[in-house]
């Protein structure tokens, strides 16, 4: 059964959640409080298979909890909030949350986008073959092919593949690249990023086409 950790403070939505995944087989744990959030996150998030998080919280808000999540665990977040300015969806996806969901939203919606991301997140962990297009890495050996020919990656162009691999098809900021292989205490410029990712494409040859660039928003990995 899965279990999903979902830090809201308002109890009547934190019902309906629960109820409605509770009938689909999904058991979901609630915490009104950011501060209360923080201690689950202090003892380890292995439990559960997913966070829902809201931004707005006493004590402790839905940022700085995805950050301290983020600082230590790939666990899928999503935010569910009444923030719907570009900025906070920006910010959101800069501190690695795996989507945004606008207050009010459809029950239905939520619960498949959550069962989506639980899969892909249980896929990655069972497979430790990462695959697109004809780029490959194992998680276990740290080996990297590209069109059939092992390529030899420094530990930066590793990071951020595995990275782009993990997150097939999706936009990732630079900000995100830099949080998630640099660390979330480094202060240089993001331009760092595009230079590894220079580099990326040329150790992997011709398969290096399949990073693109999305001017003023970051990379994508495609199959093509």
């Amino acid at each position: 059964m899965k279990k999903i950790l979902l830090v809201e403070d308002d109890l009547d939505i934190c019902e309906i959640i629960r109820e409605y995944f509770g009938n689909k087989g999904t058991g979901v744990e609630t915490v009104n409080s950011g501060g209360k959030a923080s201690d689950i996150i202090d003892r380890g998030l292995e439990g559960y298979d997913l966070v829902l998080l809201d931004i707005m919280l006493p004590e402790t808000d839905g940022f700085e909890l995805c950050r301290r999540i983020r600082s230590e665990n790939d666990i899928p977040v999503i935010f569910i909030t009444a923030r719907g300015r570009e900025e906070d969806i920006l910010s959101g996806y800069d501190l690695g949350c795996d989507d945004y969901i606008v207050k009010p939203f459809l029950l239905s919606v939520l619960y498949s986008k959550c069962e989506a991301l639980v899969r892909r997140a249980k896929n990655i962990s069972d497979n430790n073959q990462l695959t697109c297009g004809t780029i490959s890495l194992d998680t276990v050996t740290l080996r990297c092919f590209a069109d059939g020919e092992e390529v030899e990656l420094p530990p930066k162009e590793f990071a951020i593949l595995r990275y782009l691999l993990e997150h097939e098809d999706w936009t990732v900021t630079r900000d995100t690249l830099l949080d998630r292989v640099w660390g979330y205490d480094y202060f240089g410029s993001d331009r760092v990023v595009d230079n590894h990712i220079k580099k990326l494409r040329k150790a992997l040859g011709s398969a290096g086409a399949q990073i693109k660039t999305l001017v003023g928003r970051g990379y994508k990995l495609t199959k093509e």
